[in-house]
């Protein structure tokens, strides 16, 4: 039996960001990725392979980091996790023993059993494997009317690269009044929902499937709660993801009510030398300080870089408050992020709020053929003016800017603080410094705290 001084299960984005970074961290150390397929996909680039990329391998993501570094690797997925004698068995029957295990054991679709003919053939998912993919990348090619059930990020961006293939007629079915809900403020949920509808989707509000309709055996359509079919080859269910954590509770690692491994500020679960990191694992809000459901590979691989960090030795204390939330995407040539609090959550968790919207111009002059129009929103606290969310929306800087912002709720960081934020700008690159967006929308809420 082969012995490791860590053995990671799984190898997605957390995986191979932590193995890298302990192996980094730790040369002399044995380690071992163990992965169920050979080839692993960019999970937030699976929507893309549907057009843009228009190639599976395009988007495949390896752990070739760790590999550079010394690490080992074998595919054969785990089958047992013997904690009190640190062994892990294999499918293929081999076993391994382990001083230190992380579980990186990713998330997996949610399976709507509550939808009557959920199981017909021709209801498909978005799985993070490349098997599967491939084989549902064949069956879209082959299908002309396809319903999506959710009109969140993948649901969405999965659509919109569907119905820019001209042969095809997309449905999005969302029960939520705008798409988006979830991660986005109404303002911009109506902003981005109104995107998608400019394009070839059949947009689908505030409506819910009543049941999956089919012939022998075989899915046909979708019947809606107003009473309406919509014609369907194919039903891909987009509905949210649970935690991969069947064989972390077999093993008898503590799970909380949404099925995620607890984990402490450190990753460490309630068993010695077994840590967890991503989807699979615990996530507490970092305003509410209550349990979350945030599933992103920008998340899970801030964990994995720390937990790199301090496998062996705690390095780095203070840094796990509460899980931000950054969100971002591009519907429609429009690119939109959020982080943090919006009116939408507050309102749920009885936070208060103030917010101001500043818009203007993404280069300066606004007149050169490349401009685009920017817009933030910060929500900061009435009491003391501290930073608490932020939404942007506009050209492609959104992605950055809304990580400046993210930085800003991490590290609390007032919107008196933003008024002296000393930035560099360039006339084909940035904002005006006369008007920076970020900074005007801070003077907006600081007039606000002052006249309230």
């Amino acid at each position: 039996m082969n012995t490791y001084d860590v053995i990671i299960i799984g190898a997605g984005p957390s995986g191979i960001v932590v193995g890298a970074t302990a192996k980094k961290q730790n040369p002399e150390k044995a380690m071992l990725i163990i992965k169920e397929e050979e080839k692993g996909l960019v999970p937030c680039g699976i929507p893309y392979t549907f057009h843009n990329l228009d190639n599976l391998d395009k988007n495949v993501m390896g752990p070739k980091p760790f590999t550079d570094l010394g690490g080992d690797v074998i595919v054969d997925p785990v089958v047992d996790v013997d904690v009190k004698g640190k062994v892990i068995t294999v499918k293929s029957g081999d076993s391994y023993k382990y001083d230190k295990l992380i579980f990186a054991t990713g998330s997996t679709p949610v399976i709507p059993t509550f939808i009557p003919g959920y199981d017909l053939s021709g209801v498909e998912y978005v799985k993070k494997s490349y098997s599967y993919i491939k084989e549902l990348k064949k069956k879209t090619d082959l299908a002309r009317h396809i319903v999506i059930v959710g009109g969140g990020f993948i649901g969405a961006e999965l659509a919109e690269q569907l119905a820019l293939h001209p042969d095809k007629s997309v449905t999005i079915i969302e029960s939520k009044p705008f798409c988006f809900n979830k991660a986005f403020s109404g303002e911009l949920s109506k902003i981005a929902t109104e995107k998608l509808e400019e394009t070839n989707i059949n947009v689908f509000t505030s409506t819910f499937v009543k049941e999956v309709v089919g012939e022998n055996g075989k899915v046909t359509g979708v019947l809606l709660n107003n009473g309406e079919i919509i014609k369907a080859e194919l039903v891909i269910m987009a509905i949210g993801y649970v935690p991969n954590t069947e064989l972390a509770g077999k093993a008898g690692l503590e799970l909380n009510a949404e099925a995620a491994i607890k984990v402490d500020n450190f990753q460490r679960t309630n068993i010695k030398d077994v840590c967890a990191i991503g989807d699979c694992s615990q996530t507490l809000g970092f305003i509410t300080g209550r349990l979350d459901h945030i599933m992103l590979a920008s998340t899970a691989t801030a964990e994995a870089r720390v937990l790199g960090y301090n496998l062996f030795n705690i390095k780095i204390i203070d840094w796990n408050t509460g899980t931000i939330a950054i969100f971002s995407t591009e519907i429609n040539g429009l690119s939109m992020a959020a982080a943090g609090v919006n009116e939408n959550n507050a309102k749920e968790f009885n936070i208060e709020l103030v917010s101001s919207e500043f818009a203007d111009f993404d280069t300066h002059p606004g007149a050169f053929n490349d401009t685009s129009s920017l817009t933030v929103k910060l929500y900061a606290s009435p009491s003391d003016g501290s930073v608490i969310g932020g939404e942007v929306w506009g050209g492609k800087s959104t992605g950055e800017i809304i990580n400046i912002i993210g930085m800003a709720i991490q590290k609390k960081v007032t919107v008196y603080e933003l008024i002296s934020f000393q930035v560099g700008t360039h006339p084909l690159l940035t904002s005006a410094p006369t008007k920076y967006i970020l900074i005007k929308a801070a003077e907006g809420i600081i007039t606000k705290i002052k006249n309230s």
